[in-house]
């Protein structure tokens, strides 16, 4: 989500161990973690959805989206936050709501947002794709000097804990958690190389991770924009009722829709101006971007993914 802050501090000119040996500012005692808006899906189908935003001091780093499946004797999450401290505050959220304890857990990619508070639940299984459990072992660690640095704080119980599970890219594999059939379903590279979506056909429901989101710009810092468009393509065909996306409210299968043909319409401008002969900075000034200025992190990520998409188009022309 916050690409534009990975890219400056793990990037080649990147200065990410300089910032591990600045000091971090106390944390006040009367600073909370923010509550999660809790959405009931139906009897056994919570969403738990995190503000809008960077990670912050404010905020604690907690700004994702999470879901809760309650099945026969325990919990299935998708999606743990950024730090072990926001995974107890999600446990504790979880306590509110079953007294079922969390059994297994499904990461939808390897961005720490959505991984480490994996470490608060020692001992549930940890489900994911195959190249997320690749990248969190490579990567986990510098998501975690993100977080302390973008929340002015340490995080000392927080580590990168991989799946123990694993399934390979570009499958569907039918399974049954605590009683719940479900598809785990691992695209072609699309928001990360490691994408995994959960949807449960008994209820018509899509868990994304950041293959879809709402009210904010997705980031094309790890993607591969044409293959995303692809899979958006492939949830159009799927009978879905409701979404619970990476960030951001609810969706509804015709806000897919919405989400496709924007990125397609982009793309498409972006490629049409390589074509031309133009650079990235060029082609901007040619693109209708007016319905994605109404969305959060417009500014600083916009040109970002501008010029990814851009790189994307130049390497596959070769």
């Amino acid at each position: 989500m916050f690409s534009k802050m990975y890219r400056l501090l793990t990037g080649p000119f990147g200065f990410l161990p300089l910032l591990l040996l600045l000091p971090l500012t106390a944390v006040q005692a009367e600073e909370q973690i923010p509550e999660p808006a809790v959405e009931k899906i139906n009897d056994r189908v919570y969403a738990l959805l995190g503000p809008i935003g960077f990670p912050s001091k404010e905020n604690h780093g907690y700004m994702v989206n999470s879901a809760v499946l309650i099945g026969d004797e325990g919990v299935v999450l998708i999606d743990t936050g950024f730090s072990n401290e926001i995974g107890r505050h999600l446990k504790n959220t979880i306590a509110g709501i079953t007294d079922k304890p969390v059994t297994h857990i499904i990461n939808t990619h390897h961005h720490g947002d959505h991984i480490l508070g994996n470490s608060a639940f020692p001992d549930a299984e940890i489900i994911s794709s195959k190249q997320c459990r690749e990248l969190v072992e490579k990567e986990g660690h510098n998501w975690i000097g993100i977080l302390n640095n973008m929340t002015g704080k340490e995080h000392p119980d927080t580590r990168p804990v991989p799946a123990q599970t694993v399934y390979p890219q570009e499958s569907r594999t039918d399974v049954t958690l605590q009683g719940i059939p479900m598809e785990l379903w691992a695209p072609a590279g699309s928001h990360t190389p490691g994408d995994m979506m959960v949807y449960l056909p008994q209820d018509k429901l899509l868990i994304s991770g950041d293959i879809l989101v709402k009210k904010m710009i997705p980031s094309f810092v790890d993607a591969h924009v044409g293959s995303w468009i692809d899979t958006l393509a492939q949830i159009e065909k799927r009978e879905i009722e409701t979404v619970i996306p990476g960030h951001g409210p609810l969706m509804t299968l015709a806000e897919v829709k919405a989400m496709h043909q924007r990125m397609a319409d982009l793309y498409a401008g972006i490629e049409a101006g390589y074509n031309q002969g133009l650079m990235d900075s060029e082609i901007r000034k040619t693109l209708d971007l007016s319905q994605w200025k109404k969305m959060k992190e417009f500014e600083g990520q916009m040109g970002i993914n501008i010029n990814r998409a851009y790189l994307e188009i130049e390497r596959e022309s070769f």
